[in-house]
């Protein structure tokens, strides 16, 4: 699908022209990934679609509260248990450990968003490299880059389950930057949520925030050094 890569001139919130990344960085839940199928998944077992997304929020609430107590667990283990708790006093269509593998593997068919491809292949046009991070699996990303026809533009999937620490704890941008040999000042977050794009920057990343949804950003986070509509304006911004 042909994205369109015009719209109205965001993108440097700090008033100048961000300096090419060596190195970007992605994360992969709602910003590679269109996770509104999932509340359709919450449907199928009997529950509200509206479940989906607070689940999804709790989720990442508890994964930071551990990373922040110096705790470790992994995404799959934070969102089972989590469902098994919103979902025991819901009238099911089948067993509660059912419904939860049910909605967990809703996962690995998400379809990538539309300008996912097209804003990748520009991107490592430019001679940029490209990897995932995420606080979920790599099987995940995996899944999800193949549908998009993009894995081979990636040159490695990176999870928090390896580093120790979900993201924004600065431990999980490191074990990126290590891995990668990359220095912070060489490298760019890209990502659809605030809290990531605070992170990555407080662990001196570069940030390039995505706004499909023309939202606000939050002013008690870092600002990202770009501001962009779709992964192809991101790559114009870049050129």
């Amino acid at each position: 699908m042909n994205v369109d890569a015009t719209g109205p001139e965001q993108n440097q919130l700090g008033g100048s022209a961000q300096r090419r990344p060596r190195l970007i960085v992605f994360d992969v839940n709602e910003t590679l990934s269109d996770m509104t199928p999932m509340a359709d998944r919450f449907v199928d077992v009997g529950a509200s679609p509206d479940m989906s997304s607070l689940w999804f929020a709790n989720l990442l609430r508890d994964g930071f509260a551990l990373a922040a107590a110096g705790a470790a667990s992994s995404f799959a283990e934070i969102g089972s248990g989590l469902l098994r708790v919103m979902l025991s006093g819901t009238d099911l269509d089948r067993s509660v450990d059912d419904a939860v593998e049910h909605i967990m593997s809703g996962f690995v068919g998400l379809e990538p968003h539309p300008d996912v491809a097209q804003g990748v292949e520009a991107l490592t046009s430019l001679g940029i490299r490209v990897v995932t991070l995420s606080n979920g699996s790599t099987r995940v990303a995996e899944s999800l880059l193949e549908s998009a026809g993009v894995r081979k533009n990636f040159e490695t999937l990176l999870s928090v389950d390896a580093a120790g620490a979900w993201k924004p704890a600065a431990r999980a941008y490191r074990y990126t930057l290590d891995t990668c040999g990359v220095d912070p000042a060489d490298a760019m977050l890209v990502a659809v949520h605030p809290w990531d794009i605070d992170g990555a920057h407080r662990a001196g990343l570069a940030t390039a925030w995505i706004n499909r949804n023309g939202a606000v950003y939050p002013p008690y986070f870092r600002a990202p050094d770009v501001e962009a509509t779709s992964l192809v304006q991101l790559a114009s911004r870049l050129t």
